[in-house]
């Protein structure tokens, strides 16, 4: 009995001052629900009792349909992850040929080499696909290590290792990519294609100070991140790098590897329309 008359003083009251609070006394809108975590649950949208919750695999959108009732939407996802294979570049050193991923080092800081293989061919491993235009995010890790003829360099001089992700089209063998959807083109310091630059500095002592050999033989990362808008098609991401010294004297044949450690790239597609 309680229950119901607790019930009816309720309805009489949200009838009586057509403003309804919950954790409030002074509601500001026909319903006002109060307090800074609170939440509401409708049973009808959830993963159970409507097939278009998409449940823990990502967010489902609450729209106003004409009517004003709330449901979840019936269209596709808005965000997406395209690619993101484990280890995506080959770890042994290739000097020869297309897949090489050596690079060998410049006296200046220009004139970029394409370097990497994926180490998996196929959708998922060494492609993507878009079906629809997207604002794409590419995020990568790549790993490199810096070696002359097989011994540490203990030179003291300071070099630069930069990199930058440019995509292919159909395949990793395509055409490189170098306008997006607009017909604008994709450029970094004259590299057409290129997105993501990133650049790390590498430094060491002699063999008996400190830091000398400590560089030898030890895989380094870098990290890129960029955006660039794209139309329906197939894309295969790949690298090129390149490895200078200011100071060239003494240095031989100092070269750099692209991928002997893990490599990451994750492809986010965020769609528009």
């Amino acid at each position: 009995m309680k229950k119901i008359l607790s019930l009816t003083y309720i309805l009489i009251g949200a009838l009586g001052f057509s403003q309804v609070g919950v954790n409030t006394n002074t509601p500001t809108e026909e319903l006002h629900v109060a307090g800074p975590t609170s939440t509401i649950r409708i049973e009808g949208l959830n993963e159970t009792n409507n097939p278009l919750n998409l449940g823990d695999k990502q967010n489902s959108r609450v729209y106003a349909d004409p009517d004003g009732d709330l449901v979840l939407a019936n269209v596709p996802a808005d965000i997406g992850v395209l690619f993101n294979p484990a280890n995506y570049l080959e770890d042994p050193l290739d000097t020869g040929g297309a897949d090489s991923n050596q690079i060998n080092q410049t006296g200046v800081g220009t004139g970029y080499s394409q370097a990497g293989w994926p180490r998996v061919i196929g959708p998922g491993n060494s492609t993507f696909t878009l079906t629809r235009p997207a604002i794409v995010e590419i995020n990568y890790s790549i790993s490199y290590n810096i070696y002359k003829s097989g011994n540490p360099i203990d030179d003291f001089h300071a070099r630069t290792a930069q990199f930058y992700v440019y995509l292919r089209s159909g395949s990793h063998t395509g055409a490189i990519v170098t306008t997006d959807y607009d017909g604008n083109p994709i450029d970094f310091a004259g590299n057409p294609g290129a997105l993501g630059y990133s650049g790390n500095f590498y430094t060491n002592g002699s063999s008996s100070g400190a830091g000398g050999t400590e560089g030898f033989d030890k895989v380094f990362y870098a990290t890129g991140h960029d955006y660039v808008k794209l139309g329906p098609g197939t894309y295969s991401p790949m690298f090129s790098g390149i490895l200078f010294v200011a100071n060239t004297a003494g240095t031989g044949a100092v070269k750099m590897q692209i991928g002997p450690g893990d490599d990451e790239v994750i492809i986010v597609a965020h769609y528009y329309n």
